[in-house]
Parts: structure tokens; C-alpha cells; sequence
């Protein structure tokens, strides 16, 4: 961890001027090179500041996601793992709230672009879900960029509590009504019949 962020360190700050713009696109590359937003996100604060490294991370994360919708709707086969991953781990019938995703992205081990998948299907078209990936990614370039350089401080304790606090967000802020398709609800019953 320490070496990817010396790394970075060098990177960005060896490109002088335009070291905001390599930030920006740094955040594009980041999944290329498997470096969790996290990471991205407390490099930029160290480096720019906190309002300086929130903005350009908010940039960074909003391109990513445009990015993401793009690829997606033009090359729908080449996302099969992220929807297969996204029935495996949640099911095909749940939908996200856009207060959930928020809450989601700041926990670091879950996919950023999964959840730009559950940001899709809630989404009519693309200038909300441009509208809500960056409200969605303002609370994890906010919370990483000026938190994060004291992350590394907190206990074990204190981890778990804030974990249990997003828990709890994710929970209070769930859509409390689940639509299930006509035809997805009769077919499980269909096929115990014939069983």
C-alpha cells in the first residue's frame, strides 16, 4: 500500500502544472492498475489539499462514471461479468436507492463500477444518471479525501463503529417497496409445478 502511494506521489507530482489534469486522469486509469478509489482519493488530498483534492477526485470519479455508462450501452456483452457479479452478490430483483449508493461507494472492498451498474438501472437516461453519479461519488471523494490521511490512525474500534454507522445508513435509507415482473414471479412458481 505504502509503495502504491509513493508511487503515486512521484507521478503526480513530477507532471508540475498539470498535475491536476494526470490526477483526473489517474482516476480513469486507477481500474486498469486495480488501485481502490480510496487510495486515489487520499493521494489527492495529501497532494492538493482538501478542497483542491476533493474537487479534482469528484472530477476524476464523475468521468469514470460517464465513462462506465458509455461503454456500457454501446458494448453491453462486454459488462456480462459486472451483471453476472451484480445477480451473484444482489440478487436480480434489487434496486439501490440513490442514498444507498452513496453509502456503498464509501465502503472500500465494494466495486465502484457495480454499483455504477445498480446507478444505471435506477436511472432513466443519461443525464440523470450523470446527475446522480456525481451526487453519489460528492460523499467518497469528501470522506477519503479529507478523512482519509487519518484512517490509518483510527482502531480497529473505531473502523467497526463507523462500518456499523454505514450499515445502518444503508438500512435507513432502502427503498421500502420491491417490484418484482409479472412473468419473474410466476415463473419460479411454474416450474415447481411441474416438479
Amino acid at each position: 500500500m505504502d509503495e502504491t502511494m509513493s508511487m503515486l506521489f512521484v507521478f503526480v507530482e513530477s507532471t508540475g502544472y498539470l498535475a491536476p489534469f494526470a490526477f483526473i486522469l489517474l482516476h480513469l486509469l486507477r481500474s486498469f492498475f486495480f488501485i481502490p478509489v480510496a487510495v486515489i482519493c487520499i493521494v489527492g488530498g495529501i497532494l492538493f489539499g482538501s478542497v483542491f483534492g476533493t474537487l479534482y477526485s469528484l472530477i476524476g470519479l464523475t468521468f469514470v462514471s460517464i465513462t462506465f455508462y458509455i461503454l456500457f450501452k454501446k458494448m453491453p456483452s462486454t459488462f456480462k461479468r459486472v451483471i453476472v457479479l451484480k445477480e451473484k452478490w444482489l440478487g436480480s430483483s434489487v434496486n439501490f436507492t440513490i442514498g444507498q449508493i452513496a453509502i456503498l461507494r464509501l465502503i472500500p472492498f465494494i466495486n465502484f463500477h457495480l454499483l455504477s451498474l445498480c446507478l444505471v438501472e435506477v436511472t432513466r437516461n443519461f443525464r440523470q444518471y450523470v446527475k446522480n453519479s456525481f451526487t453519489t461519488n460528492i460523499p467518497v471523494a469528501l470522506f477519503y479525501t479529507v478523512f482519509g490521511q487519518f484512517i490509518r490512525e483510527f482502531s480497529t474500534t473505531i473502523i467497526i463503529m463507523i462500518l456499523l454507522a454505514l450499515t445502518l445508513l444503508f438500512y435507513l435509507l432502502r427503498e421500502k417497496q420491491v417490484i418484482i415482473k409479472w412473468d419473474v414471479f410466476f415463473k419460479d412458481k411454474a416450474e415447481k409445478s411441474y416438479l
